[in-house]
């Protein structure tokens, strides 16, 4: 079979099985983190804690975190502080002329700004570490806490989760730079998965042992669900290509013949160039308004502190879908620099039939990146709210968050870049990829 040829193919190259190994193993580290309990509290007592986290924006957050939320892990915030802390960071570079700064600084600038998050994270985990201990007290039995409520065990307990959250991005890091794949996304992404078997088995059981729907019910599931993931990796993967043809320019400033003999080269421009990001981003401000609203007693507070709980509800949704629009407009204008590539097309002899060389082709390259960028935002912000549909039909409401929302994106998001990683590798190496099908090509001598 082809994708037994593959991972044989995969093993053959030393340097991608090393990246996979380390990949796996440190992603093992974080699952093993997530089921290690904050000392001072019993293990044996965290019922109340699950079931929390069985729905809300709190059942949301313990799938990024992979269960360490409910579990009270030393991992239960997750790395969610770290991506809050990086939009933080990249909307202050719109602002903030140091940050702009180090953004043209390349290498060097990318590594500052890197340090200024990882502090940043530091600051927010030591805000929001004191908010899950306040949590763990309102929720759990006095007898859950050997220590009581001693001021020992809440400094321990921060520290410990601030370390844990550090270690986390650490972990993350070290995926990117040493393994295969996002480290970020892959620790969320594994947490999400881990998550799946107990939602279906928990959907299984109501359907079938309780007689509401029983298989069919679950086929007609299983087929929505794969439909839903068809069109978000059509929406990952879509892409518009720009036709571009490369001449000499002669003496008197006009082009020659074509270099490539009249064959054009295209630029292929994404639906959907922000990838998953937007989702994450607009997930971490989702849980803000919750988050202020419930440190008030006020009637008004409440209102809004449920309405922002209630992820299958219309407000949530509303407000997400838009959050979700808003960020792919912003981190596309981020990811895709149309500026350099005019200036890239320029300096190579290449241009965009019928339209000028550099300002002009910047602008159009612009203009052709709304339009794209309108149908995608608007697409995946789609895919994002369905959830809330399709609990309406009596799906259970952690299996209904896999089909489509943050959870599926992510999941289909991560895969298909990890998976094209993976691809450059082999068809560097001369054999066929994940991607493509094909016999083994043979390196040119």
């Amino acid at each position: 079979m082809k994708f037994i040829e593959t991972i044989k193919n995969i093993w053959k190259i030393e340097e991608l099985k090393n990246r996979i190994l380390v990949t796996l193993g440190l992603l093992l580290v974080y699952r093993f983190g997530t089921q290690i309990v904050l000392p001072g509290i019993d293990a044996a007592q965290l019922a109340d804690l699950s079931t929390q986290a069985d729905g809300g924006l709190l059942g949301l957050l313990n799938a990024f975190t992979g269960g360490a939320f409910a579990n009270a892990s030393i991992f239960a915030l997750g790395i969610m502080p770290y991506i809050s802390a990086s939009i933080v960071v990249q909307l202050m570079g719109i602002a903030v002329p140091y940050l702009q700064k180090l953004q043209k600084e390349g290498e060097s600038g990318r590594k500052k700004i890197n340090q200024i998050t990882r502090w940043l994270t530091i600051a927010i985990t030591l805000v929001q570490g004191p908010g899950y201990i306040y949590n763990l007290f309102s929720t759990l039995p006095e007898s859950a806490f050997l220590m009581g409520d001693s001021l020992s065990f809440i400094v321990s307990s921060v520290i410990i989760l601030t370390t844990g959250t550090i270690f986390a991005m650490w972990l993350g890091e070290r995926i990117t730079d040493k393994g295969i794949g996002n480290g970020i996304s892959l620790l969320i992404m594994v947490g999400i998965i881990a998550t799946l078997p107990q939602s279906f088995l928990q959907e299984w059981v109501s359907r079938v042992s309780e007689s509401n729907g029983g298989m069919v019910m679950i086929l007609i599931e299983l087929v929505i669900w794969f439909a839903i993931i068809f069109a978000s990796v059509m929406l990952v993967m879509a892409v518009r290509q720009i036709p571009v043809q490369y001449a000499r320019r002669n003496a008197s400033g006009g082009y020659e013949k074509n270099i490539f003999g009249g064959a054009r080269q295209f630029i292929p421009l994404k639906l959907n160039a922000s990838g998953v990001m937007p989702i994450i981003f607009a997930q971490a401000i989702m849980f803000i308004p919750a988050a202020l609203a419930g440190l008030s007693d006020s009637e008004t507070a409440q209102g809004i502190a449920g309405a922002f709980n209630n992820i299958f509800g219309f407000w949530y949704n509303l407000v997400f879908a838009l959050l979700i629009i808003i960020f792919t407009y912003f981190y596309t204008a981020i990811t895709v620099p149309t500026n350099k590539m005019a200036d890239d097309l320029k300096r190579s002899g290449g241009f965009i039939p019928g339209i000028k060389p550099g300002t002009d082709t910047a602008e159009y390259l612009d203009r052709i990146m709304s339009q794209i960028t309108l149908p995608g935002s608007v697409f995946l912000a789609l895919i994002a709210i369905f959830p809330a549909i399709i609990v309406s039909i009596g799906v259970q409401q952690g299996w209904a968050l896999f089909f489509g929302g943050t959870s599926l994106l992510i999941m289909v998001g991560v895969a298909i870049d990890t998976m094209q990683q993976v691809n450059s590798y082999l068809l560097n190496r001369h054999y066929d990829g994940l991607m493509k099908s094909g016999r083994n090509r043979k390196a040119v001598a």
